[in-house]
């Protein structure tokens, strides 16, 4: 699967969360969907009916893996 897949609108999916590295004042969160088969579902918190990018499971993983080492400076 590459990573510039997407779901084009969002609605009929289930089970989005909202990053626990997310702004608490809401104007930057990050939403994924775990479980989902093959990939993982990525949406901006303010389009929830806007599109949402498919990224690789093990390509998400190294993400995930990276921001908490500190990677981005954060």
């Amino acid at each position: 699967m590459k990573a510039e897949q997407y779901v084009p609108g969002t609605p009929g999916l289930d089970g989005w969360r909202k990053s626990s590295y997310s702004g608490p004042e809401g104007d930057s969160c990050v939403e994924v969907i775990d479980n989902y088969p093959a990939a993982v579902p990525v949406r901006d918190s303010k389009t929830p009916h806007g599109p949402a990018l498919l990224v690789p499971v093990a390509g998400w993983a190294a993400f995930v893996g990276a921001v908490k080492d500190g990677a981005f400076g954060g």
